[in-house]
């Protein structure tokens, strides 16, 4: 996920996206005083619902496009060949052996692990132990579906599938593991261990909304159940893949990939495809069904894309299909912006090659992916409604 942050007021625009303070929702997180929260108060109006799920629907296109993208890269075709068969094959820079392809994963690993600690959990806690509280709601990801804290075990999860090889909590015959478990046990234990604490104290330890609980003292275990899968992913797992040798490891990168990477990229390819149809039929005809609809087909595409970030290398990062479809936190300002110009298509695509430098390129990929729609679908963690 492309992080960045991006506090601002937001002003009254005009075309029925206008805000009104009589409507900004107050409450009291968990021990703070009264915050006002201001950018999540546009309703759907008659005025403005062609302009809003024409939006959507766009959106919804370039995820689904971008997911199709993402996975022919893998299996179809990538500078000359399927980036997996470069992968299992490793005989290309910069994946030159079995040992560099096992060490890309779990560098995966503990990007992913770090940044949940750190920036998805700790950065809104740094803000409210500040006193910033208003901008530490604002710095919450997901927060506008109240998805956040499924959002961050499934980022969890996803380094659990790595070190399994399988995406159904077993553990494959030739993977991580398995090696692990087979010649050292002690550190196939204790990863094994910090993976499952650092899923439970998120999963079932931190009280939901984490937006409304920012506060509690579960966050902190979890940031530290984090920090330490962190220290065994770095200090014992990445040396001993380094270390590792043998035929078998040839055989774990392959299960790696087609056990692991391709399904999940299918199912991406497959529940964004349903969102995009989802969305046209709120398109089509708007009512509160239907954007509860596409609100719930919205969650389920998340999964597939959340268990995918243990592995944001290769095409995803080389093409800007991360902050493509994923970018955090949200510039509402830019989103009305686009939705007043009337030209929404132009304003949400960019061309050529990806330069992460190219600042056109950032301001474009910020104002669609998951987030936009999410912004679009869902206000105070319910779907939209919609009365004419």
């Amino acid at each position: 996920m492309k992080k960045y942050f991006f506090m601002a007021a937001l002003a009254a625009l005009s075309l029925g996206f206008t805000a009104c303070d009589d409507d900004d929702e107050k409450y009291v997180p968990e021990g703070t005083s009264e915050v006002t929260i201001n950018d999540n108060n546009l309703d759907v109006t008659a005025a403005n619902v062609d302009t809003w799920t024409l939006y959507a629907s766009a959106v919804a296109q370039l995820l689904a496009n971008d997911a199709s993208d993402l996975n022919e890269a893998w299996s179809v075709d990538y500078n000359g060949e399927p980036f997996a068969e470069t992968f299992k094959n490793h005989n290309k820079a910069p994946y030159t052996s079995a040992v560099s392809c096992l060490e890309q994963i779990v560098d995966g690993c503990i990007d992913i692990a770090s940044e949940v600690g750190t920036a998805k959990i700790g950065e809104p806690r740094d803000l409210w132990v500040a006193g910033n509280y208003t901008e530490a709601v604002y710095a919450v990801e997901s927060w506008y579906s109240f998805h956040s804290i499924d959002d961050y075990a499934n980022n969890i999860q996803s380094i659990r599938n790595a070190f399994n090889g399988t995406r159904n909590n077993t553990e494959a015959q030739h993977s991580i593991a398995a090696l692990a478990k087979k010649t050292d046990n002690a550190v196939y234990s204790n990863v094994k261990a910090r993976i499952d604490a650092a899923y439970n104290a998120i999963k079932t330890g931190m009280t939901a909304p984490f937006r409304d609980h920012i506060g509690n003292a579960t966050v902190l275990a979890a940031q530290e159940a984090c920090a330490q899968l962190v220290d065994a992913l770095e200090n014992e797992l990445k040396p001993f893949v380094t270390r590792a040798e043998g035929d078998e490891l040839d055989a774990i990168v392959k299960t790696y990939v087609e056990n692991v990477v391709e399904p999940t990229y299918a199912d991406l390819v497959t529940k964004t495809a349903a969102l995009k149809l989802a969305v046209d039929a709120l398109r089509a005809q708007p009512s509160t069904a239907a954007f509860e609809k596409a609100a719930q087909v919205w969650m389920a595409a998340r999964e597939p894309w959340e268990t995918s970030e243990a592995f944001l290398f290769g095409p995803v990062a080389d093409l800007g299909l991360d902050p493509n479809m994923d970018s955090w936190p949200l510039d509402v300002d830019a989103i009305k912006d686009v939705m007043n110009s009337g030209k929404i298509e132009e304003l949400i695509k960019w061309e050529g090659e990806y330069d992460e430098e190219n600042e056109d390129i950032e301001a474009v990929q910020n104002v669609r992916g998951f987030h936009t729609l999410e912004f679009l679908l869902f206000k105070s963690g319910k779907p939209r409604t919609y009365n004419k």
